[in-house]
């Protein structure tokens, strides 16, 4: 059953007995993926870490690779 389906069999339960609608699927996707990112940050700075973004640090080194001497 796909999560669209699941969200369907709830939605109706919900309405036969009368309690509120759960959320529909990807609804927090992009909170939770912020509260992670949040999360990581924060651990770097406890740890004495950059709390740069790794991605954009890699980012940069593939944009700007060293110039051999």
């Amino acid at each position: 059953m796909s999560a669209i389906e699941q969200y369907l069999v709830d939605s109706y339960r919900a309405a036969q007995h009368g309690t509120p609608q759960p959320p529909p699927p990807g609804r927090d996707d992009l909170a939770v993926l912020r509260s992670v990112r949040t999360e990581a940050r924060f651990r770097a700075v406890l740890d004495g870490r950059p709390a740069a973004h790794p991605w954009r640090a890699a980012l940069h080194r593939l944009l700007h690779p060293a110039r051999p001497c």
